[in-house]
Protein backbone atom coordinates (compact mmCIF):
# COMPACT_ATOMS: atom_id res chain seq x y z
CA UNK A 1 0.00 0.00 0.00
CA UNK A 2 1.46 3.32 -0.78
CA UNK A 3 0.76 6.50 1.01
CA UNK A 4 0.50 9.82 -0.78
CA UNK A 5 1.48 12.84 1.65
CA UNK A 6 4.15 11.48 3.90
CA UNK A 7 7.88 10.59 3.77
CA UNK A 8 8.88 6.62 3.78
CA UNK A 9 9.95 7.05 7.81
CA UNK A 10 6.60 8.50 8.82
CA UNK A 11 3.99 6.64 10.51
CA UNK A 12 0.18 7.21 11.46
CA UNK A 13 -3.63 7.29 10.65
CA UNK A 14 -4.74 7.47 6.80
CA UNK A 15 -7.39 7.94 4.75
CA UNK A 16 -8.46 5.27 2.13
CA UNK A 17 -8.48 7.07 -1.82
CA UNK A 18 -8.17 4.33 -4.30
CA UNK A 19 -6.06 1.93 -6.36
CA UNK A 20 -3.54 2.89 -8.90
CA UNK A 21 -4.24 3.60 -12.13
CA UNK A 22 -2.11 1.88 -15.11
CA UNK A 23 -2.06 4.05 -19.21
CA UNK A 24 -4.29 0.70 -19.76
CA UNK A 25 -6.99 1.53 -17.14
CA UNK A 26 -6.47 -0.94 -14.94
CA UNK A 27 -5.90 -1.01 -11.69
CA UNK A 28 -3.39 -2.36 -8.60
CA UNK A 29 -2.42 -1.55 -5.27
CA UNK A 30 -4.25 0.37 -2.68
CA UNK A 31 -3.61 3.91 -1.97
CA UNK A 32 -4.09 5.76 1.21
CA UNK A 33 -3.71 9.41 2.32
CA UNK A 34 -1.81 10.57 5.18
CA UNK A 35 -3.59 12.55 7.86
CA UNK A 36 -1.41 12.29 10.89
CA UNK A 37 -0.54 15.48 10.05
CA UNK A 38 -2.23 18.85 8.71
CA UNK A 39 -2.52 19.41 5.27
CA UNK A 40 -3.18 21.90 2.46
CA UNK A 41 -4.80 20.39 -0.60
CA UNK A 42 -6.64 21.12 -3.62
CA UNK A 43 -8.97 18.80 -6.07
CA UNK A 44 -9.48 20.41 -9.32
CA UNK A 45 -11.86 18.89 -12.67
CA UNK A 46 -14.16 19.30 -14.91
CA UNK A 47 -17.78 19.53 -13.30
CA UNK A 48 -19.10 15.36 -13.18
CA UNK A 49 -15.51 14.64 -12.83
CA UNK A 50 -15.36 12.98 -9.59
CA UNK A 51 -14.21 16.12 -6.99
CA UNK A 52 -17.27 15.94 -4.90
CA UNK A 53 -16.75 12.10 -4.78
CA UNK A 54 -13.00 12.79 -3.73
CA UNK A 55 -14.05 15.38 -1.32
CA UNK A 56 -16.59 13.10 0.13
CA UNK A 57 -14.62 9.99 0.25
CA UNK A 58 -11.59 12.24 2.39
CA UNK A 59 -14.89 13.25 5.12
CA UNK A 60 -15.82 9.48 5.31
CA UNK A 61 -12.44 8.12 6.22
CA UNK A 62 -11.87 11.78 9.04
CA UNK A 63 -14.94 10.73 10.54
CA UNK A 64 -12.97 7.59 11.56
CA UNK A 65 -10.12 9.27 12.73
CA UNK A 66 -9.70 9.72 16.49
CA UNK A 67 -8.52 13.39 17.25
CA UNK A 68 -9.92 14.51 13.13
CA UNK A 69 -12.88 16.34 12.46
CA UNK A 70 -13.94 16.91 8.85
CA UNK A 71 -16.09 19.99 8.61
CA UNK A 72 -17.44 20.31 5.00
CA UNK A 73 -18.78 23.29 3.22
CA UNK A 74 -21.59 22.44 1.14
CA UNK A 75 -22.76 25.00 -0.77
CA UNK A 76 -24.58 22.51 -3.75
CA UNK A 77 -26.32 20.22 -1.49
CA UNK A 78 -24.07 16.86 -2.38
CA UNK A 79 -22.80 15.81 1.50
CA UNK A 80 -26.16 15.47 3.30
CA UNK A 81 -25.59 11.64 2.69
CA UNK A 82 -22.45 12.17 5.42
CA UNK A 83 -25.30 12.36 8.23
CA UNK A 84 -24.79 8.11 8.08
CA UNK A 85 -21.72 8.34 9.04
CA UNK A 86 -21.87 10.90 12.06
CA UNK A 87 -21.63 13.88 10.26
CA UNK A 88 -24.29 16.42 11.73
CA UNK A 89 -25.59 18.27 8.53
CA UNK A 90 -27.23 21.41 9.70
CA UNK A 91 -28.03 25.15 8.57
CA UNK A 92 -26.05 27.27 10.24
CA UNK A 93 -25.60 30.67 12.33
CA UNK A 94 -22.68 32.45 13.13
CA UNK A 95 -21.90 35.50 14.98
CA UNK A 96 -21.93 39.10 13.30
CA UNK A 97 -18.98 39.89 14.86
CA UNK A 98 -17.15 36.82 12.98
CA UNK A 99 -16.87 39.19 9.81
CA UNK A 100 -14.75 42.52 10.67
CA UNK A 101 -15.96 45.66 10.97
CA UNK A 102 -13.71 46.86 7.79
CA UNK A 103 -15.57 44.09 5.66
CA UNK A 104 -19.04 44.47 6.22
CA UNK A 105 -19.64 47.24 3.68
CA UNK A 106 -18.26 44.65 1.18
CA UNK A 107 -20.34 41.83 2.41
CA UNK A 108 -23.71 43.80 1.88
CA UNK A 109 -22.56 45.43 -1.16
CA UNK A 110 -21.63 48.69 -0.51
CA UNK A 111 -18.06 50.50 -1.20
CA UNK A 112 -16.38 51.29 2.58
CA UNK A 113 -15.70 54.14 1.04
CA UNK A 114 -18.99 56.02 0.01
CA UNK A 115 -21.44 57.48 2.83
CA UNK A 116 -23.37 54.30 3.16
CA UNK A 117 -21.02 51.99 2.85
CA UNK A 118 -18.60 53.88 5.87
CA UNK A 119 -21.69 54.27 7.56
CA UNK A 120 -22.05 50.66 7.63
CA UNK A 121 -18.14 49.90 8.23
CA UNK A 122 -19.15 52.51 11.79
CA UNK A 123 -22.30 51.07 13.13
CA UNK A 124 -20.96 47.04 12.67
CA UNK A 125 -17.77 48.33 15.00
CA UNK A 126 -20.22 50.36 17.48
CA UNK A 127 -22.29 46.74 17.67
CA UNK A 128 -22.49 43.37 18.39
CA UNK A 129 -25.21 41.66 16.52
CA UNK A 130 -27.00 42.90 13.54
CA UNK A 131 -29.97 44.02 15.31
CA UNK A 132 -27.39 46.11 17.42
CA UNK A 133 -25.76 47.71 14.12
CA UNK A 134 -29.45 48.30 12.61
CA UNK A 135 -30.54 50.34 16.46
CA UNK A 136 -26.77 52.75 16.34
CA UNK A 137 -28.23 53.39 12.02
CA UNK A 138 -31.41 54.70 13.40
CA UNK A 139 -29.38 56.60 15.98
CA UNK A 140 -27.16 57.85 13.01
CA UNK A 141 -26.63 61.82 12.49
CA UNK A 142 -25.55 60.90 8.83
CA UNK A 143 -27.56 62.01 5.94
CA UNK A 144 -31.04 60.40 5.29
CA UNK A 145 -29.88 58.92 2.17
CA UNK A 146 -26.78 57.62 3.40
CA UNK A 147 -28.77 56.03 6.67
CA UNK A 148 -31.72 54.73 4.17
CA UNK A 149 -29.35 52.80 1.71
CA UNK A 150 -27.33 51.36 4.42
CA UNK A 151 -30.56 50.74 6.16
CA UNK A 152 -31.58 49.00 3.12
CA UNK A 153 -28.19 46.87 2.51
CA UNK A 154 -28.59 45.49 7.00
CA UNK A 155 -32.26 44.62 6.63
CA UNK A 156 -31.07 42.59 3.14
CA UNK A 157 -28.11 41.12 5.44
CA UNK A 158 -31.08 40.37 8.28
CA UNK A 159 -32.95 38.46 5.78
CA UNK A 160 -30.69 36.29 5.00
CA UNK A 161 -31.25 34.56 8.84
CA UNK A 162 -27.48 33.38 9.17
CA UNK A 163 -26.35 35.79 12.01
CA UNK A 164 -26.79 34.93 15.81
CA UNK A 165 -25.47 35.91 18.58
CA UNK A 166 -24.82 32.27 19.89
CA UNK A 167 -24.02 31.14 16.47
CA UNK A 168 -21.46 28.38 15.22
CA UNK A 169 -18.16 29.61 15.35
CA UNK A 170 -15.62 26.07 15.66
CA UNK A 171 -17.62 22.61 14.93
CA UNK A 172 -15.57 19.62 17.26
CA UNK A 173 -17.87 17.72 15.68
CA UNK A 174 -18.11 16.18 11.79
CA UNK A 175 -20.14 18.90 10.45
CA UNK A 176 -21.59 19.41 6.64
CA UNK A 177 -22.78 23.15 6.85
CA UNK A 178 -25.40 23.12 4.35
CA UNK A 179 -25.31 26.20 2.24
CA UNK A 180 -27.53 25.52 -0.53
CA UNK A 181 -30.18 27.61 0.41
CA UNK A 182 -28.51 30.84 0.86
CA UNK A 183 -26.66 33.71 -1.53
CA UNK A 184 -23.26 33.56 -1.89
CA UNK A 185 -22.39 37.12 0.01
CA UNK A 186 -24.18 35.22 3.06
CA UNK A 187 -22.35 32.19 2.30
CA UNK A 188 -19.24 33.70 2.33
CA UNK A 189 -19.85 34.99 5.86
CA UNK A 190 -20.07 31.46 7.32
CA UNK A 191 -17.22 30.24 5.63
CA UNK A 192 -15.73 33.28 6.86
CA UNK A 193 -16.68 32.48 10.56
CA UNK A 194 -15.50 28.95 10.81
CA UNK A 195 -12.55 29.48 8.85
CA UNK A 196 -11.52 31.97 11.32
CA UNK A 197 -13.42 29.95 14.64
CA UNK A 198 -11.21 26.98 13.84
CA UNK A 199 -7.87 28.40 13.62
CA UNK A 200 -8.16 30.87 16.41
CA UNK A 201 -9.69 27.89 18.24
CA UNK A 202 -6.19 25.75 17.40
CA UNK A 203 -3.87 28.25 17.85
CA UNK A 204 -5.45 28.55 21.64
CA UNK A 205 -3.87 25.12 21.56
CA UNK A 206 -8.22 23.46 21.84
CA UNK A 207 -10.29 21.03 20.37
CA UNK A 208 -9.50 18.08 18.07
CA UNK A 209 -7.02 18.45 14.52
CA UNK A 210 -9.85 20.06 12.46
CA UNK A 211 -10.09 19.62 8.45
CA UNK A 212 -11.96 22.35 6.49
CA UNK A 213 -13.07 20.71 2.96
CA UNK A 214 -14.94 23.11 0.76
CA UNK A 215 -16.50 22.36 -2.63
CA UNK A 216 -17.11 24.89 -5.15
CA UNK A 217 -14.08 26.46 -3.44
CA UNK A 218 -13.57 29.53 -6.59
CA UNK A 219 -17.54 31.36 -5.10
CA UNK A 220 -15.24 32.14 -1.63
CA UNK A 221 -11.98 32.62 -2.92
CA UNK A 222 -12.86 36.38 -4.35
CA UNK A 223 -15.64 37.56 -1.24
CA UNK A 224 -15.24 38.06 2.43
CA UNK A 225 -14.47 34.54 3.24
CA UNK A 226 -10.94 34.60 1.05
CA UNK A 227 -8.77 35.97 3.93
CA UNK A 228 -9.53 33.40 6.53
CA UNK A 229 -9.11 30.87 3.56
CA UNK A 230 -5.95 32.10 2.85
CA UNK A 231 -4.55 32.11 6.39
CA UNK A 232 -5.55 28.54 6.64
CA UNK A 233 -3.37 28.13 3.42
CA UNK A 234 -0.66 29.69 4.98
CA UNK A 235 -0.51 29.57 7.97
CA UNK A 236 -2.72 26.75 9.47
CA UNK A 237 -0.60 23.85 9.22
CA UNK A 238 1.43 25.11 11.89
CA UNK A 239 -1.50 25.46 14.88
CA UNK A 240 -2.95 21.71 13.15
CA UNK A 241 -5.68 23.24 10.72
CA UNK A 242 -5.92 21.08 7.28
CA UNK A 243 -7.93 22.56 4.27
CA UNK A 244 -9.05 21.17 0.93
CA UNK A 245 -10.25 23.27 -1.76
CA UNK A 246 -12.30 21.45 -4.43
CA UNK A 247 -13.02 23.87 -7.46
CA UNK A 248 -14.08 23.42 -11.10
CA UNK A 249 -12.08 26.55 -12.22
CA UNK A 250 -8.10 25.96 -11.39
CA UNK A 251 -7.24 28.74 -12.92
CA UNK A 252 -9.61 30.92 -10.50
CA UNK A 253 -7.61 29.53 -7.48
CA UNK A 254 -5.53 32.16 -6.06
CA UNK A 255 -1.55 32.20 -6.40
CA UNK A 256 -1.39 31.13 -2.60
CA UNK A 257 -3.91 27.84 -3.24
CA UNK A 258 -1.59 27.33 -5.75
CA UNK A 259 1.62 27.61 -3.96
CA UNK A 260 1.07 26.28 -0.70
CA UNK A 261 -1.26 22.89 -1.34
CA UNK A 262 1.06 20.12 -0.74
CA UNK A 263 -1.47 18.17 -2.28
CA UNK A 264 -2.78 18.70 -6.11
CA UNK A 265 -6.01 16.03 -7.06
CA UNK A 266 -6.15 16.75 -10.55
CA UNK A 267 -9.59 15.03 -12.03
CA UNK A 268 -10.27 15.84 -16.11
CA UNK A 269 -9.74 19.02 -17.11
CA UNK A 270 -10.48 20.54 -21.07
CA UNK A 271 -9.73 24.00 -20.34
CA UNK A 272 -6.73 25.21 -21.83
CA UNK A 273 -6.04 27.99 -18.85
CA UNK A 274 -6.90 25.19 -16.08
CA UNK A 275 -4.11 22.84 -17.48
CA UNK A 276 -2.14 25.27 -17.85
CA UNK A 277 -2.76 26.10 -14.25
CA UNK A 278 -2.24 22.77 -12.95
CA UNK A 279 0.61 21.97 -15.26
CA UNK A 280 2.85 25.25 -13.94
CA UNK A 281 1.67 24.60 -10.26
CA UNK A 282 3.74 21.50 -10.03
CA UNK A 283 6.58 21.97 -13.21
CA UNK A 284 9.06 21.68 -10.84
CA UNK A 285 9.34 18.20 -10.59
CA UNK A 286 7.05 16.72 -13.68
CA UNK A 287 7.84 15.98 -17.18
CA UNK A 288 6.98 18.02 -20.21
CA UNK A 289 4.15 15.44 -20.83
CA UNK A 290 1.55 16.83 -17.97
CA UNK A 291 -1.13 17.12 -20.63
CA UNK A 292 -0.68 13.28 -21.58
CA UNK A 293 -1.01 11.99 -17.96
CA UNK A 294 -3.73 14.29 -17.15
CA UNK A 295 -6.80 11.67 -17.00
CA UNK A 296 -10.23 11.28 -18.98
CA UNK A 297 -12.57 9.23 -17.09
CA UNK A 298 -14.85 9.67 -14.68
CA UNK A 299 -13.20 8.68 -11.21
CA UNK A 300 -9.46 9.01 -12.43
CA UNK A 301 -7.22 11.37 -11.21
CA UNK A 302 -3.40 12.64 -11.25
CA UNK A 303 -2.18 13.39 -7.49
CA UNK A 304 0.83 15.37 -6.83
CA UNK A 305 2.67 15.22 -3.80
CA UNK A 306 5.02 17.83 -2.70
CA UNK A 307 6.71 15.46 0.14
CA UNK A 308 7.81 12.82 -2.05
CA UNK A 309 7.77 14.90 -5.17
CA UNK A 310 5.85 12.85 -7.79
CA UNK A 311 2.73 12.62 -9.91
CA UNK A 312 0.51 9.79 -9.36
CA UNK A 313 -2.04 8.52 -11.30
CA UNK A 314 -4.99 7.02 -9.19
CA UNK A 315 -8.55 5.52 -9.97
CA UNK A 316 -10.35 7.27 -6.50
CA UNK A 317 -12.73 4.80 -4.47
CA UNK A 318 -16.81 5.71 -4.89
CA UNK A 319 -17.79 6.78 -1.59
CA UNK A 320 -20.29 5.28 0.69
CA UNK A 321 -22.47 7.65 1.56
CA UNK A 322 -25.21 9.28 -1.46
CA UNK A 323 -24.74 11.67 -3.15
CA UNK A 324 -27.08 15.02 -2.55
CA UNK A 325 -26.78 16.86 -5.21
CA UNK A 326 -27.33 15.19 -8.74
CA UNK A 327 -28.84 17.08 -11.41
CA UNK A 328 -32.54 15.93 -11.98
CA UNK A 329 -32.70 13.75 -15.13
CA UNK A 330 -35.56 12.46 -17.99
CA UNK A 331 -36.17 9.24 -17.57
CA UNK A 332 -37.54 6.84 -20.73
CA UNK A 333 -41.06 6.96 -19.48
CA UNK A 334 -40.53 10.90 -19.18
CA UNK A 335 -40.45 10.40 -15.36
CA UNK A 336 -38.24 12.43 -13.29
CA UNK A 337 -35.44 11.03 -11.61
CA UNK A 338 -32.04 11.62 -10.54
CA UNK A 339 -28.17 10.24 -11.51
CA UNK A 340 -25.33 10.91 -8.82
CA UNK A 341 -22.31 11.21 -10.60
CA UNK A 342 -19.10 10.22 -9.08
Amino acid sequence: MAVIGRGADESGPTLPLGHYRARDGSVSAPVEVDCARPHAACVVGKRGSGKSNTLALLAEGLCEVDGAVPVVVDPMGAFDGLGAVGATVCEPRVRATAVPPAEWPALVGLDPAGSAGSLVWQVADAADTLAGMREALAESDATPDAVRTAENHLARAASWDVFDPNGLAAPAEPTVLDLTELPERAANAVVRAVAAGLYERRVAGHGPLPWLLVDEAHAFLDGVAAPALDRLLTRGRAPGVSVVLATQRPEALPDTAVSQADLLVAHRLTGRADIEAVAGARGAYLDGAVRDRLPAGVGEALVFDDVTERAHAVRVAERATPHGGAAPRLSASGEETRRSPM
